[in-house]
């Protein structure tokens, strides 16, 4: 047996199902009009819903030699364009699983009956309609054609959604499908509105099924088309080895980690965090939820100063090679005219995250940072926006030497009504800790004694820096308003709020510039979740009295309230020294089929969802 064959068989049984609806006259079989009556026809779809099909269930798509490090935006544009819906086939069975039913019901009509399949001409680049003929799955093809014959017996198609909602003003996601019949001059019709599944992100309170981090790679790694910092990360065997305990002791399988290295041209990019935000897309059919994956490549789009050469960042392209696949799918968006405004740092994905559900917001919120002067690519956060299920809250984080929302913010399970709050950095608990040392008699302990920080302060140093510069108020004010803008988003009270002790220092990056903050110790709140009670979070290497790390103690024991165990992470020299955490060296695909088989279909698509038709012995 053929795929197509196959392929065609998964969608015979809910197709079949729908001639239940067709009208029937004593024998059977569809009634006939009046010969002065007009046709009419009638459509069935199994979901109001469709799938953008951008995954690769056959893996045919793959990386060229040399794709990895090739500075050449056009092998991005290759990569991004092969998928399942960049042909006009059904690639197996597992494809045709991302297809939506369509039927088109029997109709009693003449041999001179004509029919035809339509879609408005501005919505026909967005899907593909397939129709069964000789038992395999075709593209119906432009004119949509059916044959008299076919409207007797009645028609099965399938709908395969091309792409994703990207910018509303462009298309909204909504598609008219309509059957027209004409038989004896006379017209009907029928039509079925639909709508493109939404994207919508995973967060953190679903467990981790796989995570992945980089690894040291050969050579000198220092990639040209990102500003990173010159220092080559190092002491990775620590890093690796306490991440796979933080697993292990998640209860995550021994394989749901992976580290992988890039290439000697730029495996020092080590952020997997910031190279993609995973999200998926989700429909109901008659055998369950339809899930697939679609990975949000990071916008960070680089040209050559003499305009000899652009390319997007070269670390995304693991995607396309190691993730890309069955029910897993890419999707780059960025433009390459931008305004003044556009920061690359804030294109790392980092600075984009996510709300769980709570009330008024049955599928949770986009977070990322953002201001007039200093925000991502418009057109990535424009796609965010017009998923129009998830409506974002935009944080300040200009005044963050990298800018990241995932820097001062963190979901984390409690327990109150809703099962979660927001763990934030709290540089004024971090003095009051460093105070307490100074006044038992510490004050000559150095912070970040047992590192390879190249600046290890006294705590009485460390104050006296405070006093003289007040960087850590003004970093407190600054995540002062951003818990505001949080507070009043969410309903959170601020009772709620887990406060977790980081010390900030100010850096100028460019001369007469504005200084802005840069975590000093470990940002606590830039670990990454594991399961809902497993936060694998960096070590802080705080200060310490009777030979405990204070900043450890208070992230344990109040992490511990809301039930979370707090698994401790060695990313000091790997991560920290280079401007970045846990969260930011690690990425994870999440267990999110709960949260899609309650979103069900998209809110408010506008399309009135047909009866499901009843059951039959044949199907």
């Amino acid at each position: 047996m053929t795929l197509r064959h196959t392929a065609a068989r998964a969608l015979a049984c809910t197709a079949t199902l729908a001639t239940a609806l067709a009208p029937v006259g004593a024998h059977g079989a569809p009634t006939r009009p009046a010969a002065s009556e007009p046709p009419a026809p009638r459509l069935w779809a199994g979901s109001d819903v469709f799938l953008p099909n951008l995954d690769d269930d056959q893996r045919r798509c793959t990386l060229r030699r040399g794709d990895l490090d090739r500075l050449d935006v056009a092998v991005d544009e290759r990569l991004a364009a092969c998928h399942d819906a960049a042909d006009d086939v059904v690639n197996g069975p597992a494809d045709a699983k991302d297809l939506t039913p369509l039927r088109v019901l029997p109709v009693r009509v003449s041999g001179d009956a004509t029919g035809r399949v339509s879609v408005p001409e501005p919505q026909r680049r967005y899907l593909r309609i397939f129709v069964e003929r000789a038992g395999r799955l075709t593209a119906l093809g432009a004119d949509g054609a059916l044959t008299a014959g076919e409207l007797r017996s009645g028609v099965r198609l399938a709908v395969e959604g091309r792409d994703i909602v990207r910018d509303r003003r462009v298309w909204d996601g909504r598609v008219a499908v309509t059957l027209t019949v004409t038989d004896h001059g006379r017209t009907g019709t029928d039509r079925v509105p639909l709508r493109v599944a939404p994207v919508l992100l995973q967060h953190d309170l679903q467990r981790a099924q796989q995570v992945f981090a980089a690894a040291p790679g050969p050579g000198v790694g220092q990639p040209e088309e990102l500003d990173l910092s010159p220092d080559e990360p190092t002491r990775w065997p620590e890093f690796a080895d306490t991440l796979r305990a933080a697993a292990r002791a998640s209860g995550l399988p021994k394989d749901a980690l992976t580290f992988t290295p890039g290439t000697s041209r730029w495996w020092r990019d080590i952020w997997r965090q910031d190279i993609a935000e995973p999200g998926y897309v989700s429909m109901s059919t008659a055998h369950g939820t339809q899930t697939m994956r679609i990975l949000l490549r990071s916008p960070n789009y680089w040209k050559a100063e003499d305009g000899s050469a652009a390319s997007l960042r070269r670390a995304g392209r693991l995607l396309f090679r190691d993730l890309r696949g069955p029910d897993v799918g890419v999707v780059q968006q960025y433009t390459a005219d931008r305004d003044a405004g556009v920061d690359d740092l804030l294109n790392f994905t980092g600075n984009v995250e996510s709300l769980p559900p709570y009330p008024g917001h049955p599928r949770g919120r986009v977070v990322y940072g953002a201001t007039e002067g200093r925000h991502p690519d418009r057109s990535f956060t424009t796609l965010l926006r017009a998923q129009g299920v998830q409506p974002p809250v935009v944080l300040d984080t200009s005044w963050l030497l990298v800018g990241h929302v995932d820097e001062t913010v963190h979901v984390v399970r409690a327990r109150n009504a809703r099962g979660w709050t927001l763990a934030v950095a709290d540089p004024r608990l971090a003095l009051d800790v460093l105070r307490r040392v100074r006044d038992a008699g510490e004050g000559g302990q150095r912070l970040l004694a047992d590192t390879a920080a190249q600046e290890k302060p006294t705590v009485r140093e460390f104050l006296d820096y405070e006093r003289r510069t007040g960087a850590n108020a003004t970093a407190a004010r600054h995540i002062d308003g951003q818990l505001a803008v949080l507070l009043r988003e969410t309903g959170l009270r601020p009772s709620e709020i887990v406060r977790l002790p980081v010390l900030y220092t100010e850096v100028a990056p460019e001369e007469g510039g504005p200084r802005l903050a840069y975590p000093f110790t470990p940002a606590l709140v830039n670990g990454l979740s594991l399961t809902a009670r497993d936060y694998a979070a960096p070590d802080p290497h705080g200060p310490r009295l009777a030979g405990r790390d204070l900043f450890r103690r208070l992230t344990e024991e109040r992490l511990a309230a809301g039930g979370v165990r707090t698994h401790w992470v060695e990313n000091f020299s790997w991560a920290h020294h280079n401007g970045g955490e846990v969260h930011c060296a690690t990425n994870a695909l999440r267990d999110v089929r709960s949260d899609a088989a309650e979103a069900g279909p998209p809110l408010s698509t506008g399309a009135a969802r047909r009866p499901a038709p009843a059951a039959s012995a044949s199907s």
